[in-house]
């Protein structure tokens, strides 16, 4: 059986995901088999797996690091927020329905044996399995059906390296308070600590990181800077999305006039209450000259040259809230204008003309969609989950440059639209799929830039055709640089062979 760590945080947010996965690319570097796991994840950002698995993206983008597929044993658990105190249990891959936070609580030690089969079988397999906890181990009043954290790691017999966020302060406290909180069986197994999102001279911080190791009787195996990567991960994604909502609320100052003013091309996702996948524009995101931007409100959504709407956890929910919040409209008037409307997923369902959920799936209910897109849409108590890898269509608007490109991404919908739909489909300025990560296959993405430089007559183009302005960026090669440069940053910030020590290799 492998060797095994189980990486631990103060709450959440403070950078266990991303800590794994570097962990994960060094000891990869270093010759080892690793494979990422955590027991139960919550989000709505999800990923399907090459034999049709709903696992959390987190731990796709560890499995990348890791140089593996990502497997459904490394997320047996799933949970997806439908609304308030509610959440769609997805069970190794695979949803079975949802249920209520309270229900849920008190009894999900009933699926401890699929998590320690998922685990076991990874184990199999690997040199280390890098267990990723979830939230704070000291919760006092979850401890009792505690699966994820310290019950887990007792469980499995795993050391752990306890994780504090330094940058909103108070880390020292987060770090003794947690340990002091933890009960004798599960204080044995803390065999030490790091300090993340650290800002400034460390040699100021070191009268206090050996007080904390005497206070704690634990080395401070790492205190890792605050960096910025493109990584793929829940939590750094969704802050980058409040920042940039925020900035945007904020007006044209600072950075974000900068930006604003060398950017051609402005692109706009709507921020849907339940928005999920939003990985999906990352790529977009990297692109030059693109300004993303992400909106709730009327008053922010300008001019832009293409506007998003993205996937969601609740489609006719949140097709109410777009036209009570007025945006519908909105966007009605921008299509007569001739701008680019790209629906993916849910969003794609809402260009639709009707989204009916007899069976209940995300609650319950019929609405009519905004009818710009020729397909009817009804939900199943099954999703189709899937990956897929062809070619797009022949388009004839805007976007006809991206006709016959190859794409490579994963369906993931409870909703069945009831037309043979092609991969894109186009009407007018508005299009729309189903495909997850459809952006990201070779100079997709950039080609359709290109098109929207062309489109609004923008410097970029020659002779009526787009130039670029440099290379393509192969989005997947750049993935890797990403880890590689975690990596780096992690071997010279934490110290390794004291780690590899702990995991007894």
């Amino acid at each position: 059986m492998a060797k095994n760590l189980m990486i631990q945080g103060t709450m959440s947010n403070v950078g266990k995901s991303v800590l794994v996965a570097g962990l994960c690319r060094v000891l990869m570097q270093d010759g080892y088999q690793v494979a990422p796991f955590k027991s139960q994840n919550m989000a709505l950002n999800s990923f399907i797996t090459e034999d049709g698995y709903e696992i959390g993206r987190a731990q796709a983008m560890q499995a990348e690091a890791a140089g593996l597929s990502p497997s459904v044993y490394m997320n047996p658990i799933l949970l997806k927020p439908t609304g308030d105190r509610k959440s769609q249990v997805v069970l190794m891959g695979k949803s079975i329905g949802d249920v209520a936070a309270k229900e849920y609580f008190s009894h999900k030690k009933k699926y401890m044996p699929q998590v320690l089969e998922a685990y076991e079988h990874l184990a199999k397999e690997a040199d280390v399995v890098l267990i990723e906890g979830a939230g704070s181990p000291a919760e006092i009043n979850l401890k009792e059906n505690d699966i994820v954290n310290m019950g887990l790691a007792k469980a499995v017999n795993a050391p752990v390296l306890l994780v504090g966020d330094i940058d909103p302060g108070g880390v020292f406290a987060q770090l003794l308070g947690t340990q002091m909180l933890l009960e004798p069986e599960e204080k044995a197994l803390l065999k030490g600590l790091i300090i993340n999102k650290f800002r400034g001279d460390v040699s100021i911080l070191e009268p206090g990181i050996q007080m904390l190791e005497e206070r704690a009787g634990l080395p401070v195996v790492g205190c890792v800077p605050y960096f910025h990567l493109d990584l793929e991960e829940e939590d750094s994604l969704a802050g980058r999305i409040d920042t940039a909502s925020a900035v945007n609320r904020q007006g044209n100052d600072g950075a974000n006039l900068a930006r604003r003013m060398e950017a051609q091309v402005d692109i706009v996702v709507i921020r849907l209450p339940h928005m999920s996948n939003f990985t999906d524009f990352q790529v977009l995101d990297l692109q030059e000259k693109v300004n993303l931007r992400y909106v709730d409100r009327v008053e922010e959504l300008g001019t832009p040259n293409m506007i998003i709407l993205p996937g969601t956890k609740n489609t006719i929910q949140d097709m109410k809230w777009l036209r009570e919040s007025g945006l519908e409209a909105s966007l009605y008037r921008q299509v007569e204008a001739g701008r680019v409307l790209f629906g993916i997923c849910g969003g794609y369902q809402m260009l639709g003309e009707t989204i009916e959920d007899a069976a209940g799936a995300e609650g319950g209910g019929k609405i009519r969609g905004m009818g710009l897109l020729s397909m009817h849409t009804v939900f199943h108590a099954d999703k189709v989950q899937r990956q897929t890898d062809t070619c797009i269509g022949q388009l004839t608007g805007v976007l006809n440059c991206l006709s016959g490109k190859h794409v490579k991404g994963y369906e993931i919908h409870m909703g069945r639209s009831l037309e043979n739909l092609p991969i894109v489909q186009e009407q007018a300025s508005v299009y729309g799929t189903y495909l997850h990560g459809i952006f990201d296959e070779g100079d997709l993405a950039e080609t359709l830039v290109m098109a929207l430089q062309k489109e609004a007559g923008l410097s970029g183009t020659r002779g009526g055709t787009a130039e670029p302005k440099k290379k393509a960026i192969d989005y997947r090669a750049y993935k890797e640089s990403q880890y590689d440069a975690l990596a780096d940053i992690l071997r010279q910030h934490l110290d390794m062979n004291q780690i590899k020590r702990i995991i007894g290799l």
